[in-house]
C-alpha cells in the first residue's frame, strides 16, 4: 500500500507529493512543524502539541493554514487513508510559495500545509532494552529554541555526531556550561542528592509536550521535580539521566561521553517514570 500525504488540500501518494520550488520552507526554513504520536486511534497529548503549534505560528507571524477542527479532520483522514491506528504524524506549515526575497511575501499568500504519517515501533515494554548512550556537545542553535522551527541543521549535525560515536542522543551545553536539552529531546537527571531536575522553560529550550505530560503525571503521583538548571559537570555526577520526547517517552541514558551513568542500568526513578508515561500513553501498568 502506498503511503498517502496531504499537501495543500490534496491527498496524494507520498512519492508524488510536491511543494513549490520557491516554497519558503525549502528556501529559508521559514516554517514550523509538530510530531504527534497516535496510539490505537488516540493522539497522545493532542492539545499540548496543537497549543505549541499555535504558539510557534503566532511568534513567527505565520497564518494558520486552517482552524484546529479542520486540521484534526485532515490528520484523521491521513491516518484513515494510511490504514494506521498507531504511528507518527508530522505536520509542517510554511509561509507558502513566493519569489525568493527575505522579507515576508505579500499579505494573503497562502501558507503551505503538509501532513504525513508513518509507522512507529511498538511502545517499548522492556526498559532495559530501551536504555541508550548520549554524548555532550556545545549548543550551536539559534536564540529561539522554544519555537519548533523546521530549521534543524544544528540538531541534525549533533545527532550525526552522536551516531558517529555510537550514541543515540547529543545533549547540548550552552556557553556557561549549563545543559539546555537534547538535539531532539528534553533532559532530566537525578542529582547527587536524589532530586529530579530539568531545566526551566525559556527561549533556550523547546517546551516539550512529553516533558509537560510527565511533570503533570509526577505531580499527580506525589513525585517532586525541580525545574532548575544544571551544569554538564553536575550531570556527569548524576545518579540517573533520562530523556523525553513524543517518540522517546522516558528513555534512560546509561552511558554519557563513554562513561557509565550510575551503575550502568536504568535506575529506580526512570523505571517509575517510565511506568507513569506508559500508563499515560497506553494504559499499561507495571511496565519496566
Amino acid at each position: 500500500m502506498s503511503r498517502i500525504a496531504y499537501v495543500d488540500g490534496r491527498y496524494t501518494p507520498l512519492g508524488k507529493a510536491q511543494v513549490h520550488v520557491e516554497d519558503r520552507g525549502f528556501q529559508f526554513a521559514d516554517g514550523v512543524y509538530e510530531v504527534l504520536y497516535r496510539y490505537q486511534g488516540r493522539l497522545i497529548d493532542r492539545d499540548l502539541h496543537l497549543d505549541r503549534l499555535d504558539m510557534s505560528l503566532r511568534v513567527l507571524q505565520l497564518a494558520p493554514p486552517m482552524g484546529r477542527a479542520a486540521l484534526l479532520a485532515v490528520v484523521e483522514e491521513v491516518a484513515r487513508r494510511n490504514r494506521l491506528e498507531s504511528g507518527l504524524i508530522y505536520m509542517q506549515v510554511t509561509r507558502g510559495s513566493a519569489p525568493r526575497l527575505h522579507a515576508f511575501p505579500p499579505a494573503g499568500t497562502p501558507p503551505t500545509l503538509v501532513v504525513t504519517m508513518r509507522r512507529a515501533p511498538p511502545f517499548p515494554r522492556n526498559l532495559t532494552a530501551w536504555q541508550a548512550a548520549a554524548i555532550t556537545l556545545p549548543d550551536q542553535r539559534w536564540a529561539r529554541c522554544d519555537i519548533k522551527s523546521v530549521g534543524l541543521l544544528p540538531n541534525v549535525l549533533a545527532r550525526e555526531a552522536a551516531r558517529s560515536q555510537g550514541a543515540l542522543e547529543a545533549i547540548l551545553v550552552d556557553d556557561e556550561g549549563m545543559v539546555t536539552e537534547g538535539a531532539s529531546t528534553s533532559v532530566f537527571m537525578v542529582d547527587a542528592d536524589g532530586q529530579v531536575r530539568t531545566r526551566p522553560l525559556s527561549h533556550a529550550i523547546l517546551p516539550g509536550c512529553t516533558r509537560s505530560a510527565l511533570i503533570s503525571r509526577m505531580a499527580e503521583a506525589g513525585l517532586a521535580v525541580e525545574e532548575r538548571a544544571f551544569s554538564a559537570e553536575e550531570m556527569r555526577g548524576a545518579r540517573e539521566i533520562f530523556i523525553t520526547a513524543a517518540t522517546t517517552f522516558v528513555k534512560p541514558i546509561t552511558v554519557l561521553d563513554g562513561k557509565v551513568v550510575g551503575d550502568g542500568r536504568p535506575g529506580p526513578v526512570a523505571s517509575r517514570l517510565f511506568a507513569l508515561i506508559a500508563q499515560h500513553v497506553t494504559g499499561m501498568r507495571n511496565t519496566g
